[in-house]
């Protein structure tokens, strides 16, 4: 069901169903949706105004409801052609058969592997039933690929193939085999983007342009690591189809609150979220307050301090800003007495209704969310909050400049929905892991349909490479502030061994004591339909096997994090049943820890254990404070 009635009603819309037609399963707040349908769109009549959706709705009603009028259209146009057919919706659908019923003239252009916005309304089975809808209708595929290499086109059509609801092609190319396609487990998210970063340079030293290298991840919260180590490094890059992360208004707004905790006299940062989320602050007073900072020298906080103990402004503005400055003050007062400036930024967000305000926007509200969480996450790697903001407008500074005009362009960064028609000779695709790609979520919302539009999308992403596809994961990510252990995506599962290069920075394994196990998705709806697939249940016969490699998932499988890399054996790659796969670390026994125990982490430094609760340590460090640690995330020093 949809979660806002802004949404039921574009998802009613692009189905063709007018209020009167909204089937009584299509329900909306406890019944009313047909009401509020109906009045939406009184009111758009009344308005005289349509929307989106109303363009193709309206039309669709227009020839169904007028025969002679649709004769006419169909006499006009004796040939309709249509392309990207698999991205057409159902109200455009029915739009197409009233426009043919009589002469059947109509040409479809489209390719069900790449149909990937269901999100907004496409139905891949529009294409899937082509030739039932339309009989005799030839059907001629274009198989020869005239871009990609022979082990790109091979990787991701076994990819694909996992799909049951699809029409089913092979691509060939006449292009020689080139590379195969690189698959890199990573230690964590960092390293991955180091690693990225460090073969783009070399790219561009062996006369790559920057121009024809891109990073295509899954969701936009990602791009954060990469656009940060580009900078460090001066490589050009552009972000397609969106700001750069620091320059999203979720993490401007963020910024602000962050920096007028950290100095009143910020009268931009106070400007910027006096209001924001709606506290009943309206422009007048706002530019009032200004306007009063400015011809008496002092800053706008000084300015509201001093109105709340007078009536020069109206209760229903004075009392919002009380509120809001007693909260400036708790949350200035956190800062003061020790609390991390990390946690400082989870509270401001919270309390101040910030977040509440994003879970509310139905339509982009989650990624900003994603992007807040990513914000929070990029903090934890600073001892300050000066340290941290110092270190934003160092690199705020540095895209500035590198924003100046390069011969040889600069590395694309976009998401892999927004490369779709695209093309590179060198693409990277980071962050396959479960949960990232696919998509939790979509497979949450949609079951086996979201998935394998999924996959759809990996296809996707592995085609717009010409020469050079690299796809990598990490074993460790910080979520929400704690370090998690990630399992590679089922899709690098899927990669068949015969078009792909396995490579190796940690790789360890062990074969037979870290099993994959079975019940790993066993508590979701979709468990075992979804693997339901040759590659899955070759998977499950081999479950004795160990699995990619690099990245210690061997021991992470059975709740164990990966070690640091001296504690494991040497690496290997391996062949299971055709599949390609990079071989899990399987950790040593971390031994017995005590408190007091001096040890080294990575990320942290080095701290002195104060408690131990199991496999979990509480090390105070010496830079980062104290964090709760898995025993094999660290090294006694």
């Amino acid at each position: 069901t949809p979660k806002s009635l802004a949404a039921a009603i574009d998802q009613w819309k692009n189905r063709g169903w007018t209020p009167e037609k909204l089937p009584a399963g299509e329900d909306f707040a406890e019944g009313r949706g047909k009401a509020l349908y109906t009045a939406y769109q009184n009111r758009l009549r009344t308005l005289n105004a349509c929307d989106f959706g109303d363009l193709l709705l309206h039309n669709l009603t227009i020839l169904s409801q007028n025969a002679d009028l649709a004769e006419e259209y169909r006499r006009r146009f004796k040939y309709i052609l249509v392309d990207e057919y698999q991205d057409t919706n159902v109200a455009q659908y029915l739009w197409l058969r009233l426009l043919t019923s009589s002469s059947g003239n109509v040409c479809c252009v489209g390719d069900d592997d790449q149909s990937i916005y269901g999100w907004r309304g496409a139905e891949v089975d529009n294409i899937l039933r082509f030739e039932r809808d339309f009989p005799g209708a030839k059907v001629i595929r274009l198989e020869q690929n005239y871009r990609s290499t022979a082990h790109i086109l091979g990787a991701a059509g076994a990819l694909i193939a996992a799909n049951k609801e699809r029409l089913g092609k092979q691509l060939w190319t006449e292009d020689d085999s080139g590379d195969k396609v690189r698959v890199r487990g990573f230690w964590d998210g960092d390293a991955e983007a180091r690693m990225i970063a460090e073969e783009v340079e070399d790219a561009y030293r062996r006369g790559i342009p920057y121009k024809d290298i891109a990073v295509l991840v899954r969701a936009s919260f990602q791009m954060r690591a990469f656009e940060e180590r580009f900078v460090m490094l001066a490589i050009p890059y552009k972000v397609i189809g969106g700001p750069r992360f620091f320059e999203r208004a979720e993490i401007r707004d963020a910024h602000a609150y962050i920096r007028l905790l950290q100095s009143e006299a910020d009268d931009l940062a106070f400007e910027r979220i006096v209001n924001v989320p709606k506290r009943g602050v309206g422009d007048t007073s706002v530019s009032k307050i200004l306007h009063i900072g400015r011809e008496n020298g002092v800053s706008a906080m000084q300015v509201v301090r001093h109105l709340m103990t007078t009536d020069e402004l109206p209760g229903r503005t004075r009392t919002p800003l009380t509120n809001f400055v007693r909260d400036l003050d708790r949350w200035r007062d956190l800062l003061k007495t020790g609390t991390p400036h990390w946690q400082v930024m989870e509270t401001v967000l919270e309390e101040s209704g910030y977040t509440d305000m994003q879970k509310a926007d139905k339509t982009s509200g989650q990624t900003r969310l994603d992007n807040l969480k990513e914000l929070v996450q990029s903090m934890q790697q600073f001892d300050t909050l000066q340290a941290y903001l110092e270190h934003v407008s160092l690199v705020m500074d540095l895209e500035r400049n590198a924003e100046e005009e390069n011969s040889d362009g600069a590395v694309q960064i976009m998401t892999l929905h927004g490369a779709k028609g695209l093309e590179f000779p060198l693409v990277f695709l980071p962050g396959w892991e479960e949960g990232v790609f696919p998509s939790q979520r979509s497979i949450d919302e949609k079951g086996i349909k979201g998935l394998e539009e999924e996959r759809r999308l990996a296809y996707v992403g592995v085609t717009r490479a010409k020469r050079d596809a690299r796809i990598s994961f990490a074993a460790n990510r910080m979520v929400y502030g704690r370090w998690t252990t990630q399992l590679p995506s089922r899709f690098v599962d899927e990669l068949p061994i015969e078009h792909v290069e396995p490579q190796s920075d940690t790789g360890y394994y062990n074969a037979n004591s870290n099993p994959r196990p079975q019940s790993r998705w066993d508590d979701k709806p979709f468990s075992q339909s979804s693997h339901d697939t040759p590659g899955w249940k070759r998977a499950q016969a081999s479950s004795n096997k160990a699995m990619y490699g690099d990245t210690g998932f061997g021991a992470n499988l059975h709740g164990g994090n990966a070690s640091a890399r001296s504690n494991y054996a040497p690496a290997r790659k391996a062949v299971v049943e055709g599949k390609a796969r990079v071989i899990a670390p399987a950790p040593k026994p971390s031994g017995d820890w005590s408190r007091g125990d001096r040890v080294f982490h990575q990320k942290f430094g080095y701290g002195l254990v104060t408690a131990i609760e199991g496999n979990k340590l509480v090390v105070d460090f010496e830079k980062a404070g104290e964090k709760k640690v898995i025993d094999s995330f660290v090294e006694k020093s």
